[in-house]
């Protein structure tokens, strides 16, 4: 993920800054290197048990039948380990959805840093007890609005922010570190201070308010959902955060350029750098080679190198890298050494509201 949840063990390194830098100026990469991903997020599963508007994955209620089986997941999970991965972070579709999830989870919980992505709808106190027991590090629960009306209609799903705030409550009430995410668009900006609110009283830890993406559904609702940069900007810097609740925004001035450790599988193997590429990247399928391998194959070293044409001073100096997201500068501008429309200082008249002819 954009933001700050993609970097669970910090940043690695400190960057010089590097002020806004006109195209044809002289790339800008990151001095950062490593030899293998530290980190890798599954997407266990593009089946889910909630019908979102925007759903990235496209997902269905039925599991697909090449989506990789729990053993072939352990064995990749034991070759990733043996490269040099110590945190995992799964997420689907729902991983809960598939029956078999809990084997995979336990496994890697036993020997590394391990997060879950969920929409909390399957989690009754019994799992939640379950979860702390095993020693899951974080859950993280997309939550995409403070009223009932708001969350169901973006999920599709009558019923599903009561469930959300029935497992919400059942995973603080284990102890388990339970943060919230939230996707800013249209539909639920208004109500943001309302959210924290809301998010405060429940006792998770922090919220991490994300960008909206152009993939998988989004991208046809883009019109009825996506803000405007500073629509999206006035809703960020107008947060006042409730006493002891941490915010993550992958706004200006927190805009990270995440590829130089990110890497991630798709429910059907295809190794894709990071679940916001899902649909720009493949760099060849775990069941054929090593997450190893993939991270050495030419465009991933590319972007891994993070060199870019244009940074953001600040960006660079909070997150340790150059750029902003690549995701979102590549579906702006089709190029992934383009600047991220998402940051102010190089957005470059981009209008967020129109995606280009060519993404759709």
């Amino acid at each position: 993920m954009s933001g700050s949840i993609s970097h669970p063990l910090g940043i690695l390194s400190a960057l010089p800054s590097a002020q806004a830098t006109p195209a044809g100026a002289g790339a800008i990469a990151n001095p950062m290197r490593l030899d293998a991903p530290v980190k890798v997020t599954i997407c266990f599963t593009e089946s889910c048990n909630l019908d979102c508007t925007y759903c990235y994955a496209d997902c269905r209620p039925q599991r697909k039948a090449r989506e990789l089986t729990a053993p072939q997941w352990l064995e990749f999970i034991d070759r990733a380990l043996a490269d040099g991965v110590v945190c995992v972070y799964f997420e689907g579709g729902e991983p809960f959805h598939r029956p078999d999830f809990p084997q995979v989870l336990e496994a890697c919980t036993r020997r590394a840093f391990t997060m879950v992505r969920s929409n909390a709808t399957l989690i009754d106190r019994e799992r939640a007890d379950w979860l702390a027991s095993i020693g899951l590090g974080t859950l993280y629960v997309d939550l995409l609005g403070a009223r009932a009306e708001t969350h169901d209609a973006l999920t599709g799903t009558a019923g599903s922010h009561a469930r959300s705030l029935d497992g919400i409550r059942a995973a603080v009430e284990a102890g388990l570190d339970t943060q919230l995410l939230f996707i800013l668009n249209r539909r639920n900006a208004a109500e943001l201070p309302e959210y924290l609110t809301l998010a405060a009283s429940l006792g998770v830890s922090a919220v991490g308010i994300l960008r909206l993406y152009p993939l998988g559904r989004a991208k046809r609702r883009w019109g009825e959902l996506a803000l405007s940069l500073d629509e999206m900007m006035a809703a960020i810097e107008a947060i006042e955060a409730p006493e002891g609740l941490r915010i993550m925004q992958s706004w200006h001035p927190n805009d990270a350029n995440c590829c130089w450790q990110m890497a991630a599988v798709n429910a059907f193997g295809d190794s894709i750098g990071c679940a916001y590429l899902r649909e720009y990247v493949n760099y060849g399928n775990i069941l054929d080679t090593s997450l190893a391998e993939t991270w050495r194959h030419p465009l991933c070293r590319e972007l891994r190198s993070g060199r870019v044409e244009a940074s953001c001073g600040e960006c660079s100096d909070s997150q340790g890298s150059h750029g902003g997201c690549r995701s979102t500068a590549f579906a702006f501008h089709r190029r992934f050494d383009a600047p991220d429309p998402f940051d102010r200082t190089i957005n470059r008249g981009v209008d967020l509201r129109v995606l280009p002819d060519w993404l759709l």
